[in-house]
Parts: C-alpha cells; structure tokens; sequence
C-alpha cells in the first residue's frame, strides 16, 4: 500500500543534517575528518603505485586484488568524505535528488566490489595454501584479471538495480536526512512512495550479495585452518598462516559493521547507530587497510625501497 503522498511537495532535493546543528562541534570535526581522508588518500595511492611500479607485484595475485581493493576504497571514501567535509563547513547543507542517487549509486557500487574483492582475495589464499602445486595454474594472470572484471561489473550492476529502482520515488514535506550522504535507509523513510519492493530487494539479494562472499570467505578459512593444523610445528607454519591476517583483519572491519547495517528493514534504525557505523566503514576502514598490508609486509617494504632509491638516484 502508497504511503500518504497528501504532503508531497515540488521536491527539488534533500537537507543533510549530518553530525550536529552546533557549529562548534562540526568545527571540531572537520580537521579529524580531513586528516582521515587524507591518509586514506594517501595510504591507497601508495599501494597503487608500489603494485603498478612492480611488474612481479602486479603479476602476483594477492597484491594483484589488494590494488584493486585500494581502488574501490578510494572510490568509496572519495564518494562520501568530500560532500561531508563540505557540509563540515556550509550552513547550507543541500544535496540535488539528482546527486542523490548518484552517490548512492557509487557508494553501493564501491561497497558490493570491496565485498566480491575480498571473497576473492580468500580464495587466493586459500588455492595458494590449500593446493600449492597447482596454483601458479588456477591464478594465472589471465583468470585474476577475469575474477576482477566479474566483481565490478556484479558491483556496478547491483547498484544499478537499486537505483533504477528508486528513480521514480516521490517524497513527503520533509527533505531532511538525518545522515551526513544519501544513504538507501534515510531515503526510503523520507519516501512517500510505495518502498516495500525495495525493502524486500535490500533483505533478500542484499543478503545474498554480502552473505555470498562472506560464506565463501568463512569456508576457505576453514579449509586453511584444517591445512595449517596439519603442518608440523615451526616457522613454517607460522609463515603459512601469517600471510592471511591482514586480510582475516580488513574483513574483520569491513563485516563487522556493514552486516548490521544492510539486512534489516529500515525502520529499525537509529541515527546516531548509523552515523557511526557508516563513519567505521566509509572512512575508518579505508584509512586503516594500507597500514594493515604494509606495515608486517616486507615485499611492501622492499618495493617502496626500490621507489625510493630510483628516485633519489635520478635527482
């Protein structure tokens, strides 16, 4: 059943409350959030550049996939933190439904290719422990190129069906989203439409899409537990399992806000929750992985070494 369309307005687009209405206190956000960003920035490129620099790296499907999870962090941050910044600092807060669904469309989309990406980059690790004679076989260069393509074109279309989805949505008299970006929860609320086919599609394909990879990721694990159990004691076992914790932790970060977030009706959620869990995964999480794969990585290490000694040799 219509939701009551009796205070439908001209809408020309949405108020983004953000954070607070104190002044003070959004100055007092700003610089933490621009420093943020900027690491992000900073952390990803970083990453870009040691893999793209390296033909043995790109050529290495691990950090093949970390490249392209760097990517989909930037596009996620960037889609988020600029507008927020900006309202950081205007009174005037407004945001185009046009824009809208633009940023819903890309922050959708970076977050269902960090999530394919990630299933992808454990089933890496799991060939690479699990079956070591035949992985140089199973994770050729051609078919890792091919595994990435899959997981932005299935990112780009499942966002594309929720925002195809809400293109024809009227809104009420309230324009005001209690969020700091247009987000797929704070627009069906305000919406005076219809929205029980997209809450459906957000509990049903948008559990499959995030359960999906996630169960792939929980069996490979699996299966590497019972293979390094087996090792016998020593170095050798430790090498075997250490090369899975950085990104046992991003997916540790990634899941663990985004699963509370997306699987239930929207009715059920809290604004200050959401804020603050979409900070941890917007911003936080993207800021945080490049220290996470580079910090206990000497193949990293030795890359930025070689960076860093050929540019100081040209000057």
């Amino acid at each position: 059943m219509e939701k009551n369309q009796e205070n439908q307005t001209n809408f020309v687009g949405f108020i983004l409350l953000g954070f607070s209405s104190s002044p003070e206190f959004q100055g007092l956000l700003f610089p933490v959030f621009l420093c943020m960003y900027l690491l992000c920035l900073l952390g990803n490129l970083v990453i870009i550049l040691l893999i793209f620099s390296s033909a043995s790296l790109l050529h290495a499907p691990m950090y093949f996939f970390l490249c392209h999870l760097s990517l989909a962090d930037l596009g996620l941050s960037s889609t988020i933190a600029p507008q927020m910044l900006q309202n950081l600092l205007s009174c005037t807060n407004t945001i185009s439904f046009s824009g809208c669904l633009t940023q819903v469309y890309f922050f959708v989309s970076f977050c269902a290719a960090d999530n394919f990406l990630l299933a992808s980059m454990a089933f890496d690790r799991y060939v690479a422990i699990c079956r070591p004679l035949h992985y140089a076989t199973i994770m050729s260069y051609r078919f890792c190129i091919q595994l990435a393509a899959v997981c932005w074109l299935l990112a780009y279309a499942h966002s594309l069906l929720y925002v195809l989805s809400m293109c024809n949505f009227k809104f009420c008299a309230s324009r005001k989203i209690p969020h700091f970006f247009c987000d797929l929860h704070p627009l069906l609320k305000l919406s005076c439409s219809d929205t029980s086919s997209v809450e459906m599609l957000l509990v049903s394909e948008g559990t499959a899409i995030l359960l999906g990879p996630l169960l792939l990721i929980i069996f490979s694990y699996l299966f590497i537990a019972f293979k390094v159990l087996k090792i016998p004691p020593g170095h050798r076992k430790y090498k075997a399992f250490s090369t899975c914790l950085s990104h046992l932790t991003t997916v540790a970060l990634f899941y663990g806000t985004l699963l509370g977030i997306y699987i239930r009706p929207s009715s059920t959620y809290a604004g200050s929750t959401l804020k603050i869990a979409s900070i941890l995964y917007t911003v936080v999480t993207p800021m945080l992985i490049p220290f996470i794969y580079s910090l206990r990585n000497r193949t990293m290490h030795e890359a930025m070494k070689r960076i860093l000694r050929g540019w100081f040799q040209k000057n």
